[in-house]
């Protein structure tokens, strides 16, 4: 497991910064790492590791939503209003009815198939989306309409919406029947997760801002806090829809509110966590891509996942009728909605291991959404927000900005 793990961070680094080199997203250059250190390739990975890697990815979300947290302002949001509500949800919805509508015709399968395809391909990857609307919150671009902060808490609610119709799907497909109370249990999560995360930061904020208590402890008290609130999550469930994710944001939200200070220091250690952890998500999530069902798929899967993308597209542009965004600033939403990784690792194989007819091409067309749409993404924010986004409500030349970070 050492050597796997030090195979991982050495080379994630060297990948991203090849990456770097060639004016491509790190996170490219960590999921052909992770591809080819993969079972599906050279195999170098222990099966020990391997056998950790989702609870490794998880810790990785834990780290960067926490930080998310740290830095969202609520006024922003409401500042926002009613965009900031759709797009939590009306963009996969969107995109799932564009893979019910497509699928079938291109794919060959059943409806209830495509709506199972959709539920794992809709949601978006916030490994993908958080660092970068954080980094460009830090730097001002898009502040004066709160356009980083809008697609941030949108794509975090986004995946807790999409897992539930998900599960709804797989359970009408063993056999069971749609059930209208698995659709209302989103909100309450939603609304529980935010509520405990958002209690239980304000209450930190007095306990965790004192001198006696150093940096590095605040830290480890507040990553045991947010994996207690993740297994809430686990051992509630069947009783009380609760969202652990989203708790742990809130966490966040509340200490900053309370506590502005602390806040900011914390911020900056988990942006130091961050470094590694991020290079650990990205190459297990390329770890788990089996490039064989992506190259046997072919062309009709690829096309397929784009045109749902088209969908998603329509959908952002619903939710900013009459927001006030330009039309630059609506194609940067629409580009920074597109990346999907995480979510599609994690569940895209689950209906393969339940013995549904549709698993393998779920699972393949799963693969495909990865490999397309997280470069696709992420390149498409890193080399648009300077254009598309104005800095501090004014609009910068691309030459006169300072030039993009290396890893």
């Amino acid at each position: 497991m050492l050597t796997s793990l030090a195979l991982i961070l050495l080379l994630g680094f060297f990948g991203s910064a090849v990456a770097q080199k060639l004016h491509l997203p790190g996170l490219l250059g960590m999921l052909l790492v992770g591809i080819l250190l993969g079972p599906s390739q050279l195999n170098l990975l222990s099966s020990s590791m391997l056998s950790i890697s989702a609870d490794l990815r998880q810790l990785a979300l834990i780290i960067i939503l926490t930080r998310a947290g740290l830095s969202l302002d609520l006024a922003d949001l409401k500042r926002v209003g009613r965009p900031a509500l759709l797009m939590c949800f009306v963009p996969a919805c969107f995109e799932i009815f564009g893979m019910v509508l497509l699928a079938p015709r291109l794919l060959g399968i059943s409806t209830l198939d495509a709506a199972i395809m959709g539920a794992v391909v809709a949601a978006v990857s916030p490994a993908v989306i958080v660092p970068r609307m954080i980094r460009l919150m830090d730097e001002g671009w898009g502040a004066e309409k709160s356009i980083p902060q809008l697609i941030l808490a949108g794509a975090s609610v986004d995946d807790v919406f999409v897992i539930v119709l998900f599960t709804a799907f797989t359970g009408m497909a063993q056999g069971g029947s749609f059930s209208p109370v698995a659709l209302l249990s989103v909100p309450v999560s939603i609304v529980l997760g935010l509520a405990a995360g958002l209690g239980l930061g304000t209450g930190l904020a007095r306990w965790l801002d004192r001198p006696a208590l150093r940096l590095p402890v605040q830290v480890l008290l507040l990553l045991s806090l947010a994996f207690l609130l993740v297994e809430g999550e686990n051992r509630l469930e069947g009783l009380i829809p609760f969202s652990g994710l989203l708790a742990v944001m809130g966490t966040g939200i509340g200490l900053q509110r309370r506590s502005k200070a602390c806040a900011k220091a914390l911020s900056g250690a988990f942006s130091t966590l961050w470094v590694g952890a991020e290079v650990i998500l990205f190459v297990l999530v390329g770890a788990e891509v089996d490039v064989r069902y992506a190259a046997a798929a072919g062309a009709m899967a690829v096309i397929t996942v784009l045109g749902a993308l088209c969908f998603r597209a329509v959908g952002v542009c619903v939710c900013l009728l009459g927001s006030g965004f330009s039309p630059r600033e609506k194609l940067f939403c629409i580009l920074s909605y597109l990346p999907k990784a995480t979510v599609q690792a994690a569940i895209g194989g689950v209906p393969l291991a339940m013995g549904l007819g549709c698993g393998e091409i779920v699972l393949t067309v799963a693969v495909i959404a990865i490999l397309v749409t997280a470069p696709l993404g992420a390149l498409g924010i890193e080399l648009s927000y300077r254009t598309l986004l104005s800095r501090n409500g004014v609009s910068d030349a691309p030459e006169e900005l300072p030039p993009e970070p290396t890893l």
